[in-house]
């Protein structure tokens, strides 16, 4: 009995190995295969040491090479069965949703342009908090629920950017930022009366498109926040303006891919994000009406006061 199954074993081993020098080389390939969504989790879970030329995530990735290598001789004899749980596990991730193929390209080309192209953060510390100017008037100025507002972000959303494919997590965003662009495209700058500021609805300034830093700013905040995006609005010395919430650091690499390779390549080329990061290390993204692309450089950067709208 002992022998049949001895016998048994061997046919099964002899069946699924794959013999020299061929096996080295799938070896090779599926240690690739692997490791490249390791490391993404792997790049996207731990700490950052920012060393010199990502260095620190380029010996991060050789350390997965190497122990992926050492386990996958290891199971020389069963490589065949490797590859095609491999296979299995990423097809079931891509058929119900999860991880799987389109994810690993996603993460992969985010990943790489960012850390050839860092965006630039502006981590400012509020100076002075100081009440923040109309806000009452302000609140009830972002008419997010007013059908103009809704019907105008729908518009914009079937204008700019609704062929983009393979990035469901950020459709909101992606769709804010085609907000974004509808409004900047338009947007004329008019100053209020001498005698005093003067707050325009949101539906009242898309009439004409036209008004100051604040009237933007609630335009923007309004039709953001009609199309489901969490926006703020930022007071600094003699202006406001808006702020779309990406997310995590690690959102902002998709979202900086997005910009730079897909929704903003002109405007954006050989030019960095900024962002603040807020106390909870979430990431805001400006928004003004003087930035060409979403992230474009702030006009006034010390921080008087900041009015989310959740």
């Amino acid at each position: 009995m002992i022998k049949i199954k001895q016998i048994s074993f061997q046919g099964f081993k002899q069946r699924f190995q794959v013999k020299k020098p061929w096996d080295d080389v799938i070896i090779f390939v599926l240690n690739i295969l692997i490791a490249i969504p390791v490391f993404i989790i792997a790049h996207q879970n731990l700490v950052e040491f920012n060393w010199a030329l990502n260095l620190d995530r380029i010996l991060l990735f050789l350390l997965i090479i190497v122990i992926i290598q050492l386990i996958l001789r290891l199971l020389r004899t069963i490589i065949i069965i490797c590859i095609i749980l491999y296979v299995l596990v990423l097809f079931y991730g891509t058929v119900f949703g999860n991880y799987g193929f389109e994810s690993v390209f996603e993460d992969y080309n985010s990943m790489m342009y960012t850390m050839s192209d860092n965006p630039n953060p502006q981590d400012i510390i509020i100076a002075k908090l100081l009440p923040f100017p109309n806000k009452s008037k302000i609140v009830s100025a972002i008419e997010y629920k007013n059908p103009k507002v809704r019907n105008f972000a729908i518009m914009a959303t079937s204008k700019n950017f609704k062929n983009v494919k393979g990035y469901s997590d950020y459709r909101t965003i992606i769709q804010c930022f085609a907000v974004f662009k509808e409004i900047n495209r338009r947007w004329n700058y008019v100053s209020d009366p001498k005698d005093g500021d003067y707050i325009a609805t949101a539906s009242e300034s898309l009439d004409y498109f036209s008004g100051d830093c604040d009237d933007h700013s609630i335009l923007m905040a309004a039709a953001v926040r009609a199309i489901g995006g969490t926006p703020r609005l930022i007071h600094t010395k003699g202006h406001i303006y808006p702020e779309i919430l990406i997310g995590t650091l690690n959102d902002l690499e998709t979202v900086n891919y997005l910009i730079k390779n897909v929704l903003f390549v002109k405007e954006s080329h050989q030019k960095q994000l900024h962002y603040h990061i807020d106390e909870r290390g979430q990431v805001w993204l400006n928004l003004d009406y003087t930035a060409k692309y979403p992230g474009g450089p702030f006009l006034s950067e010390e921080i008087l006061g900041a009015l989310t709208l959740n």
